[in-house]
């Protein structure tokens, strides 16, 4: 490229003397040619990239009026890409087609087009009312990989001086930088597009995957759940989660998130069961380089990592008194600092928490802070365990079995006999235990059909006792869940005893309601509660409380 113009400038200019003009045009090219790469390797956008290519030919080569027509993929005609006119109007409006105009010819025979005077081209047509019809005109082909894709035209400012096959050359120079700036665009556009079919359709594998209609419950008590989620996945509203451990908590979750407005962002998980306090703050809030010991590097919490899309906090009910006010502030200011830091960052997350902690309970006995408790309480969902939906144990059983089929590559059954069995049982570690029970016995099936000799649960020697709860924290419904209960039917007249061991939780506050004609407050009192205690156990139990 250099060694050409070189050779220019040894032929035409005299060895004695001054600067020729061919010279100075040269330096000034040379110039112009670099200042052009800058401005193309600056960049990918290229609409912009190539106006700024439009302004250096017009204000460093003398080259002005320039345009760029770029090739249809569909029509094959050329549509008017970027025109750069400080000096008059520059719309970029306009197509032409094979031998149309002097663009026109160039689409029809890619070559380059020098014209001492543009008026002296007949087929010059100057639609877009941009060049002088007394000056040159230059248009050359821009290819990539040897097609054409599109024109480069400019006119000199001046009048023919002897010089337009040199500028000429430089054109093409630039055509060419212009062509592999524009190869690499294409690369990238067409990696960017393959990129964003593969998002799209992982995003819709997600909503398929995490979505109402995918989840497994027809039971009324679920399609209620299902319905609040449904509604409640369209706003910006804090949901709180409760149910007992294995209901399927974190499933709500999702599928709230993933048919939400967030969902092109962020859902970011945390349990805060499963750290210890110190190491919990600086998860969630991030932490400053040496804010203390192993801090080699400043760290983004949970709260940054899920701006703009949804944080979900399992077992919000473990966290510490002195941790309770510093999630006050996030989730009544949408800001905090992290850990070692002064700087208050501010962030925009939907909170979504889970627990299956009888939070009214925790409140009375002062374990856990009251405004927090409505903070997160705006939409209450409650997760029924799975003994008390046990219609829809066979449509579970047999989505539980399709997974843990595929993991085997083989597929699985259940006998009647079975299914029957499973029904019977109380299920008190709920879904998560229903899995494992299904899982053992796939193990155990020789040819994938799981008889009833196959469904083998855990004797109360080999069961774990209940957990007790943590010093200060009330017990869970599952905690004090009874093994074996008899269901007798209540009926206005009838005296049960509500502290027959038999009696399960369920039975003993509709007794209770029972035995105060339906007052909340007295049948409190009968069974020790608070108005609000029972008010929970209504809502958790599934109660259709009675209007007389």
């Amino acid at each position: 490229m250099h060694d050409h113009i070189i050779h220019n400038l040894d032929a035409e200019c005299p060895p004695i003397g001054g600067f020729c003009r061919t010279h100075e045009l040269n330096i000034l090219l040379l110039s112009a040619l670099y200042a052009v790469s800058q401005v193309l390797s600056r960049s990918l956008a290229f609409k912009e990239s190539l106006r700024d290519v439009l302004r250096v030919l017009h204000d460093e080569a003398g080259l002005a009026r320039g345009m760029i027509s770029v090739v249809d993929p569909e029509t094959g005609n050329l549509n008017i890409h970027t025109i750069y006119n400080p000096d008059g109007p520059d719309s970029d409006d306009g197509q032409y087609g094979p031998g149309e105009g002097i663009i026109g010819l160039v689409l029809e025979k890619p070559r380059t087009i020098k014209l001492i005077r543009v008026a002296d081209e007949p087929r010059f047509l100057n639609r877009q009312k941009v060049y002088d019809p007394e000056l040159p005109f230059i248009a050359v082909p821009i290819k990539v990989g040897g097609n054409l894709q599109g024109v480069l035209a400019v006119q000199p400012e001046n009048e023919e001086d002897g010089l337009l096959e040199e500028r000429a050359q430089f054109v093409e120079m630039v055509a060419n930088l212009i062509g592999q700036s524009l190869r690499l665009s294409l690369e990238v556009a067409q990696e960017k597009s393959t990129l964003l079919e593969e998002r799209d359709l992982l995003r819709r594998t997600v909503r398929h995957q995490f979505g109402f209609d995918s989840m497994v419950g027809r039971s009324a008590v679920m399609r209620r759940v299902f319905d609040q989620a449904r509604m409640v996945a369209k706003w910006n509203t804090t949901v709180l989660i409760r149910g007992e451990t294995g209901t399927g908590k974190e499933l709500i979750a999702n599928a709230i998130h993933y048919n939400s407005p967030r969902a092109r962002n962020a859902l970011v998980k945390l349990n805060c069961a499963a750290l210890p306090e110190n190491l919990l703050e600086s998860e969630l809030f991030g932490h400053e380089r040496g804010a203390f010991t192993g801090a080699v590097e400043s760290r983004k919490g949970r709260f940054e990592q899920a701006h703009g899309g949804t944080l979900f906090l399992d077992e919000i009910g473990e966290v510490s008194s002195a941790f309770q006010a510093k999630m006050l502030r996030i989730l009544q200011e949408g800001e905090f600092e992290r850990v070692g830091g002064s700087k208050t960052i501010k962030v925009d997350v939907r909170i979504i928490a889970a627990t299956h902690r009888d939070l009214e309970t925790a409140v009375d006995m002062g374990d856990f802070r009251e405004d927090l408790f409505y903070r997160l309480n705006v939409m209450p969902l409650f997760l029924p365990p799975l003994r008390e939906r046990i219609e829809d144990i066979p449509e579970i059983a047999r989505h539980l079995l399709t997974k843990i089929g595929n993991d085997q590559k083989r597929k699985l059954s259940l006998t009647d006999m079975a299914k029957r069995r499973l029904a019977n049982h109380q299920w008190p570690g709920n879904v998560r235990e229903l899995e494992n029970c299904l899982e053992r016995a796939a193990v155990l099936s020789e040819d994938g059909n799981i008889d009833v000799d196959l469904i083998r649960f855990p004797s109360a020697r080999e069961r774990p006792a209940p957990r007790p709860p943590r010093p200060g924290m009330a017990a869970t419904p599952q905690d004090n869940y009874p093994r074996a209960a008899v269901n007798p039917v209540f009926s206005p007249n009838s005296e049960v005893d509500i502290d027959d061991p038999n009696l399960s939780e369920k039975e003993r506050v509709i007794a209770a309601l029972e035995q105060a004609g339906w007052v909340q407050a007295k049948a409190a009192r009968i069974l020790g509660m608070t108005p609000r205690q029972i008010a929970y156990r209504i809502q958790t139990l599934n109660i259709e409380v009675r209007q007389f």
